[in-house]
């Protein structure tokens, strides 16, 4: 075994040559000494260390090439790759000892499942070509009549199960009774018509998979659409309603403006009035009391005629005065608008009920 192997990489030869000492190493292996050894020009063996110049021809040894890959083939004979070995959920053969390796078939007669090895006498030996060989299992047993230990190869149609030889002989006699294979046969045509059958719901349902999926998206693009236009619609609502509110509290300010003007600019004339009024009565009063005859009716004249003496224009004052009937009208269009907006939030509404008729259909 030594003898096979390079002393350079410790493994198999690999296209083994032999130097002039006679010892031999593989190819790659002796050529990177070699190159290591091409500064000094002296190359030497790296097992007994003679030295050569100039550098060594190296030659095929056939030999050992020869011994080397019938090694290979006797070493995969004698230890199958790991993936041949039976695994958890594979069928053992009966037939191997120690790691057992897969079975490939199981025999009805022998009740024993074989790897490819064991199998060969079933295909080679006279004595195994009436066994009946099927694919490898683990449940054997279900294919033996329990009551007679014969094989299951008759079908009773009677009671609608598989029974041996025996069984059409005592408790099956007079029954509806036909060999498995061609029972077989009549349910494969029937089996047939099944799969044919299921295969063309599996497409119509595919089909309407697909439709439903289609729809869906449509159903999803549509909504994200309407959420956008009734985003925009509404922001332009809002915007119109804050835009007339504006516009409205401008109106109420001005008139407010005009109407306090007018009322302060009436107060300040009253007052003028009032204060002109308090003087000549001061001054009525005071010569109301005068002992001066001749002055009394000199200044009575005077003080008689008077701006206080015209007609004054009539006021008249609503102290309750106020914008009520403004907050009654807006409130009036408040609920304009939530009606309106309601009965158009319900008309919106009732069109969705073809969501649920739509999915109903499918």
């Amino acid at each position: 075994m030594d003898s096979l192997s390079c002393s350079v990489c410790l493994d198999l030869l690999k296209d083994p040559v032999t130097i002039l000492c006679g010892h031999s190493y593989c190819i790659d292996c002796i050529k990177g000494c070699f190159d290591q050894e091409d500064i000094k020009g002296i190359y030497s063996c790296p097992q007994c260390r003679q030295t050569f110049t100039p550098r060594p021809v190296l030659n095929r040894n056939t030999i050992l090439t020869e011994l080397v890959e019938n090694l290979k083939k006797t070493r995969l004979q004698a230890a199958p790759p790991d993936h041949y070995y039976a695994g958890p959920g594979d069928v053992e053969c009966d037939s191997c000892t120690g790691r057992k390796l897969k079975a490939v078939k199981s025999c009805l007669v022998c009740l024993a499942s074989y790897c490819e090895t064991h199998l060969q006498p079933h295909y080679e030996s006279p004595a195994f070509i009436k066994h009946k060989l099927v694919q490898a299992s683990t449940q054997l047993q279900q294919k033996i009549c329990s009551h007679h230990d014969k094989l299951l190869e008759v079908y009773c149609r009677t009671d609608q199960q598989c029974i041996c030889l025996l069984c059409t002989m005592d408790e099956h006699k007079g029954h509806d009774t036909v060999s498995a294979v061609v029972e077989r046969t009549d349910k494969q045509e029937q089996l047939c018509v099944k799969h044919q059958k299921s295969q063309n719901i599996i497409q119509e349902r595919e089909k309407e998979i697909q439709d439903l999926r289609q729809a869906v998206d449509s159903l999803k693009r549509s909504a994200q659409a309407a959420v956008k236009d009734s985003e925009r619609s509404f922001t332009e609502l809002i915007r119109s309603i804050e835009r007339r509110h504006s516009e409205f509290k401008e109106k109420i300010r001005a008139q407010e403006k005009a109407e306090v003007s007018r009322a302060e600019g009436l107060l300040e004339k009253l007052e003028q009035e009032v204060s002109e009024l308090r003087r000549r009565d001061v001054e009525l009063d005071k010569l109301s009391h005068t002992e001066d005859h001749i002055q009394f009716l000199q200044s009575f004249q005077s003080l008689c005629v008077s701006p206080g003496s015209e007609v004054l224009p009539s006021i008249t004052v609503y102290p309750h005065v106020s914008f009520d009937h403004v907050k009654e009208s807006i409130s009036e269009m408040k609920d304009q608008l939530l009606d309106v907006c309601k009965k158009e939030m319900d008309k919106i509404s009732s069109k969705g009920i073809f969501l649920r008729t739509f999915l109903y259909i499918i």
